[in-house]
């Protein structure tokens, strides 16, 4: 057997990584409006019907803007640092009037941004689907068990702890012959996700994220250093 020979994606050829419907065009994982130019070298690819390959391009400029003015704390194109988020808010003014119109102060000068929330889920979500495929040739149920997102700076010390590197008593597991997370944790010769502990760095201060498939699949990713999610099916 060819160790570099990736045998569980064949279970995944006939599948839309998304909805399970028939694939006929492949996408990026994390979508590339989340990172900045230039991309990195062989991002990751999942297969996809055309429907949920175009179908979540919306929401992905939503959030990748928003998170953008919160960390700058404003919708002025001027102000904001990633290059794509500046055109999109300079092309596409009632998406700036929209995120504009989440940023609100309180009575006593507190600056909070009340984001969609059901338009971050859909992206995380699909996120989360597009890594246990990538890494683990997974295509887990419709709906999750758990989801959280929020702020990393929002979360306490346990919290963060906890998040960024799990128990040492919990068993991560070891990777199925012939996935990507065996090759690397086997083959490479080095944990299963990188050098950076628990964590691929897809692009360092913009996108990381962990996946473990040990009784459970669960999905982490980091957004901008900002936005912190957990994904549990």
């Amino acid at each position: 057997m060819d160790p570099q020979k990736l045998f569980v994606d064949e279970r995944l050829i006939g599948l839309c990584v998304y909805c399970g419907r028939e694939p006929s065009t492949r996408d990026h994982v994390p979508s590339k409006i989340l990172l900045d130019d230039p991309l990195p070298i062989n991002l990751s690819v999942v297969p996809a019907c055309q429907q949920c390959n175009i179908g979540f391009s919306l929401d992905e400029q939503y959030l990748a803007c928003l998170l953008e003015c919160v960390i700058s704390g404003s919708t002025d194109p001027n102000s904001v640092r990633r290059d794509k988020v500046r055109r999109i808010l300079r092309d596409n003014q009632a998406l700036a009037l929209r995120i504009a119109t989440s940023r609100h102060t309180d009575e006593s000068g507190e600056v909070a941004w009340v984001p969609e929330l059901d338009r971050v889920k859909r992206v995380l979500l699909k996120l989360a689907r597009g890594h246990a495929a990538y890494e683990y040739s997974e295509h887990p149920p419709e709906e999750p068990e758990h989801i959280s997102f929020g702020p990393l700076i929002a979360m306490s010390d346990e919290q963060l702890k906890f998040f960024e590197s799990p128990p040492e008593d919990v068993f991560q597991g070891w990777p199925e012959l012939g996935s990507r997370a065996f090759l690397r944790a086997v083959i490479v010769g080095h944990e299963p996700l990188t050098a950076d502990g628990i964590w691929e760095v897809v692009q360092k201060g913009r996108y990381r994220y962990s996946v473990s498939c040990s009784g459970q699949l669960a999905v982490r990713m980091v957004l901008s250093e900002y936005l912190a999610c957990a994904v549990e099916w």
